[in-house]
């Protein structure tokens, strides 16, 4: 069965950040970057499906629960406000970046088309517990929180750094955030668990005021009110702010190094906890960690040292 992509995108408008994509409308195509014949094709306007050629794998394939064989179909639940892991294209209808490489390397090892669903991030895991999405593909990171409802496969290693505006005006770093608006995004580990605990013992233990986390839906807006010096900074993971600041020279600073926060950062799809099709995707995902096609995805957006090589299972 030949795998395809096809995308259902919630009509609306989203703000467009200096020159970092936004999405509106509804589109039903489904490509993606990655391809050596459109190299002199900006990454934004790449469309180029990665999982082109790919084959199914056969041990995973036979995992597979007779039902999705049946249906011939995986939904997948990404926010598509974070490049350069997950966003659209130019086109502003077809998902691009790390994520949907993935997602669409996984259907095509399993031999099945894929549908995405663009929706916000707090929403994926009531939307995967409710079975309206099958997996998510989003930069999410094990919790233990997200380990009582989901089955999580690990697929790359990333971490989280502090974006301020460019030459840093206010001289601050990671240890001197105390008292500062700094913008978080709307369910992600650094408003529910990074945030808090650099807070915990970089301020308050040492009785300076508590770092004022301001909550955004998603780190586009984030970085438009950075830009508007409405906050102080935007803590966020590593690789979408170094990619904001390429795409837009001399708005952001990055701060270095990457926060400790005391903790890894691994990333991993979620399905639902006990899904009877945990054994497939996690066989999948290995699978494409083992391919040619997850280097070069890494290689194409800057993530070369955040790959792994083993889907765990958390």
């Amino acid at each position: 069965m030949k795998a395809r992509s096809r995308v259902q995108i919630a009509a609306g408008g989203f703000a467009i950040v200096l020159a970092l994509t936004a999405c509106s409308g509804t589109a039903t195509s489904g490509t993606a970057t990655g391809g050596d014949e459109a190299a002199n094709v900006s990454k934004t306007s790449n469309t180029t499906d990665i999982s082109e050629g790919v084959q199914p794998d056969e041990a995973a394939v036979d995992l597979l629960p007779q039902s999705y064989k049946d249906k011939g179909e995986l939904t997948v639940a990404m926010d598509l406000h974070y490049p350069p892991t997950t966003f659209l294209a130019d086109d502003n209808t077809t998902p691009i970046g790390l994520n949907p490489d993935i997602a669409r390397l996984v259907a095509k090892k399993l031999g099945l088309e894929l549908k995405f669903e663009n929706t916000g991030f707090d929403t994926i895991i009531p939307g995967i517990e409710g079975g309206r999405y099958d997996f998510t593909a989003t930069t999410m990171s094990p919790s233990p929180e997200r380990l009582e409802v989901l089955d999580m496969i690990d697929y790359l290693n990333s971490g989280v750094s502090v974006a301020v505006p460019a030459g840093n005006p206010l001289e601050l770093s990671n240890d001197d955030l105390c008292g500062r608006n700094i913008a978080v995004t709307k369910g992600s580990n650094a408003q529910l668990i990074h945030l808090p605990n650099v807070s915990e013992w970089t301020c308050e233990s040492k009785g300076k005021p508590a770092i004022n986390g301001v909550t955004l839906p998603n780190v586009q807006e984030a970085l438009t009110q950075l830009a508007s010096k409405r906050v102080d900074g935007v803590f966020y993971d590593t690789p979408s702010l170094v990619w904001a600041d390429q795409q837009q020279p001399d708005t952001f600073t990055v701060l270095t190094p990457q926060m400790d926060t005391r903790s890894d950062h691994t990333v991993a799809i979620g399905l639902k906890k006990g899904s009877e099709l945990t054994p497939a995707l996690q066989a999948a995902v290995q699978s494409v960690l083992d391919s040619p096609e997850y280097q070069k995805s890494l290689e194409t957006w800057g993530l070369t040292a955040a790959g792994i090589t083993t889907a765990a299972l958390n």
